[in-house]
């Protein structure tokens, strides 16, 4: 493979689509405080493993009704504004807990920006989705987490080192580069979607008048694939809630520094790894990617249920990252080319929304089994989960394979009939 092949998905998109990517890579570089939330919780307002987990995924709770309210007001006021309107509001939470000390308060705002957060994530990937096309779409979501990774690479050493005694550092960082991103926004990225009312009555006949619901039915496999990456999202949890209580239970006194380190391994790894593993797979098909990616999941995370020193945590991680970068590269370009263009923004939601909650309920399940049982037993229950997910996503394929055919067969015969 050649130097230059690694760089041709991402050429010849809109510039926009660029625009985008610096604006995640300039937000990425003050995601400081939502890595550490578990570390926030745990150690510094004193919360157990359970409580801590339960929080969580009360911030992933408050999450779906956010995605709805996204996705329905995206496809009906336009992309950009509601992404604009809805990251300055959580970019203000941010900033009122640049004045508090530690305590629930500055939780339930950070509960707060997540809430506004995932109102506005739907009109960013619906966004990406507009300026792209089909063949494009791989190479757009590949180079704006690419962009991001960048970005969270070099902040995760920042928080690592902040994390103890420069809190309120942590927030000034967050909010100042969430504002900048969004400022390239607004100022060089035009509306990619404007609801037109003789569009809308067309999809009202075309989509036999009916609401995404009704449209998602339509499409079984978007449902079948939500429901297999349930427990992709379940286990992918851990990264942020099991790994860091884990180090800071073997490391004492240095988890928060550990984690930081294994945040910035992560995210250089993505770097590196992104354009190489986009090059070379990509005459496979986003499914295959994703099935090599569940297998890499519960190896690396499976790998901490038998080592516990430091080496196991980065060669861990190294493994887990792998499948990380195989599964977001092309989970939304699968969801994407499954959805007709007026229904993007909701689809973007309402999918990841049923995935999603496999990230929500990880937290509680595995904070139970951690404080009950053992580190052992739930990285190995984490290995099981999404080995059995990845099995799932086989037979996914598989249907998507024959459904593919049968659908050339039929444009074949429509055109012999013409």
């Amino acid at each position: 493979m050649k130097v230059m092949d690694l760089f041709k998905p991402y050429l010849g998109m809109r510039k926009e689509i660029y625009i985008i990517t610096v604006s995640r890579t300039i937000n990425a570089f003050g995601v400081l405080i939502f890595p550490f939330i578990t570390l926030l919780l745990n150690n510094k307002i004193g919360l157990s493993p359970s409580q801590t987990g339960f929080f969580i995924a009360l911030a992933g709770f408050l999450y779906a009704p956010a995605s709805l309210i996204g996705w329905k007001i995206s496809d009906i006021w336009g992309r950009k504004k509601v992404l604009i309107v809805f990251e300055v509001l959580a970019t203000l939470s941010y900033m009122i807990c640049i004045f508090l000390e530690p305590t629930m308060i500055m939780v339930y705002l950070l509960m707060t920006a997540s809430f506004f957060f995932g109102v506005a994530g739907p009109s960013h990937d619906a966004m990406t989705a507009d300026l792209t096309t089909p063949e494009q779409r791989q190479g757009a979501y590949s180079l704006s987490y690419l962009g991001f990774n960048l970005g969270f690479a070099f902040a995760q050493i920042i928080a690592g080192f902040l994390f103890e005694n420069h809190l309120r550092l942590m927030f000034i960082i967050d909010a100042a580069t969430a504002l900048t991103g969004i400022t390239l926004i607004a100022m060089f990225v035009p509306e990619t979607y404007i609801p037109d009312k003789q569009t809308s009555k067309e999809t009202i006949k075309n989509e036999s008048g009916e609401s995404i619901i009704r449209v998602l039915f339509k499409r079984p496999i978007l449902i079948y694939f939500a429901l297999a990456a349930f427990g992709y999202r379940f286990v992918y949890s851990q990264w942020q809630f099991m790994v860091p209580i884990h180090a800071e239970f073997n490391f004492p006194g240095e988890g928060a520094k550990l984690f930081g380190f294994l945040g910035s391994f992560n995210a250089f790894f993505v770097v590196i790894l992104t354009p190489v593993l986009t090059a070379l797979l990509a005459k496979k098909s986003n499914l295959d990617r994703i099935i090599y990616g569940g297998l890499l999941f519960s190896l690396g995370f499976g790998l901490l249920g038998l080592y516990n020193t430091r080496t196991a945590f980065f060669i861990s991680v190294a493994i887990f990252t792998t499948g990380e970068i195989l599964e977001a590269i092309s989970n939304m370009p699968f969801i994407m080319n499954h959805t007709p263009e007026t229904h993007r923004g909701r689809m973007s939601s309402i999918i990841p929304l049923l995935m999603g909650a496999g990230y929500t309920i990880g937290p509680v399940v595995m904070g139970a089994v951690v404080e009950h049982g053992s580190f052992r037993l739930s990285w190995s229950i984490a290995a099981l989960v999404v080995l059995t997910s990845a099995v799932v996503m086989m037979f996914i394929r598989n249907y998507d394979l024959r459904l593919s055919g049968n659908l050339k067969f039929q444009e074949i015969d429509r055109k012999s009939a013409m």
